[in-house]
């Protein structure tokens, strides 16, 4: 996907039912792409954006994590760490595909395919207006969060 695109409504089964892009419209929607729940820079991730929840809140925008964990793993991991948005769960990796995430990656020396940690960020009338690939944790979601206050 290129930035300034409109993005095509999707609908995926989340921590609090179904998730709809449409159901969002008029709101700056940050979705954010990670491996595996509970995993160290998941959870180092999520709680960044817990963390700083009420600000994107503020700014009028969505939080939303992705990954191909189920919904009961999911509903754990959201429960264990408190975090205050959904995740959703993209079993079928239908939605990783469509923003192109999933890459092959090196682990423990053999090539997986796996969900490269991306974020990307949807203005109130659908766009995609930023996207970021190959995050690294630290510092990332200060970044993002300056980005929609910008908006």
């Amino acid at each position: 996907m290129t930035a300034a695109r409109k993005v095509a409504d999707f609908a995926v089964p989340s921590t609090s039912g179904t998730f709809r892009l449409s159901d969002h419209a008029g709101k700056t929607v940050v979705l954010y792409f990670y491996p595996k729940d509970n995993t160290p820079g998941c959870t180092t991730e999520g709680a960044a954006f817990r963390d700083a929840h009420d600000a994107f809140r503020e700014a009028h925008a969505v939080v939303a994590g992705v990954s191909r964990d189920s919904l009961a793993s999911h509903a754990k991991f959201r429960a264990k760490m408190d975090f205050p948005f959904d995740l959703l769960s993209d079993a079928d990796g239908a939605l990783c595909e469509r923003f192109g995430v999933i890459r092959d990656k090196k682990m423990y020396g053999r090539t997986v395919r796996g969900i490269e940690r991306s974020t990307f960020v949807i203005d109130g009338s659908g766009r995609l207006v930023r996207e970021w690939r190959g995050v690294k944790v630290p510092g990332h979601v200060d970044d993002v969060l300056a980005f929609v206050r910008s908006l």
